[in-house]
């Protein structure tokens, strides 16, 4: 036998001797926290488990409370989204209930608190030499608003500041804007739906924006219609 084999011997006899007892003590073993906590340290974060069944326990304990309050996040959400939804829908039916033109803008306006909002205005881009807008709830903004905001061609834009431009000085307390290109006319001034929120982040949700948009697509609609207006 070589030298080097020989003192390999004790080490090798020794491993065969824990794996020996640990088969032969499975059940002492379980109940011995501190050494599964020696010979699984990377399982035990501290060396110190005297009970192994309330170590287990309080871990548990911690992953359930760490899923409830994920649960109950998620939970919120989607109750959130079932009453923004249901807001749409009365929304839209208001629009078509409507019997004047003033009627619909009230609809679009009233609907901010439904919307989560706290307000909302249909803004439209002032032209050089046109009449004054008449209609209560309608609100004039300087020329090249939309684009500056929405870009050339965006249809919706949700921000954290800015809301100024479309709701005057009461708007510089919105940490939430969500902003809609409303395509009206071929011919008629720039003009956009926006609802301002003191709450930051209020429309950041996919589900929030899409159910928005969709209501300010038949916002555009009604008011073509009670315009007169050819589809686009």
């Amino acid at each position: 036998m070589s030298e080097s084999a020989t003192a390999r011997e004790p080490a090798l006899a020794a491993a065969e001797a824990v794996k020996a007892f640990i088969r032969m003590n499975r059940a002492r073993l379980a109940e011995d926290g501190e050494l599964l906590a020696l010979l699984l340290p990377e399982r035990f974060e501290t060396g110190e488990v005297r009970d192994l069944q309330r170590f287990v326990i309080e871990r548990l304990k911690d992953t359930n409370a760490d899923l409830r309050r994920e649960c109950d996040a998620l939970r919120a959400t989607r109750d959130q989204s079932a009453r923004l939804s249901d807001g749409v829908k009365r929304a839209v039916l208001e629009l078509l209930d409507a019997r004047r033109f003033e009627e619909a803008i009230a609809a679009a306006t009233d609907a901010a608190q439904a919307f989560g909002a706290d307000r909302a205005a249909l803004c439209v881009e002032a032209v050089p030499g046109a009449a004054p807008v008449g209609s209560e709830g309608v609100r004039l903004i300087p020329p090249g608003t939309a684009a500056a905001i929405l870009g050339g061609d965006g249809l919706g834009a949700i921000l954290s500041g800015g809301g100024e431009i479309l709701f005057g000085h009461a708007g510089a307390e919105f940490r939430s804007l969500a902003v809609f290109r409303l395509r009206i006319g071929r011919d008629t001034p720039a003009a956009v739906y926006a609802l301002g929120a003191r709450e930051a982040g209020r429309f950041e949700a996919a589900d929030t924006a899409c159910d928005l948009s969709f209501f300010a697509r038949a916002l555009e609609r009604a008011i073509r219609a009670w315009l007169d207006l050819p589809k686009l």
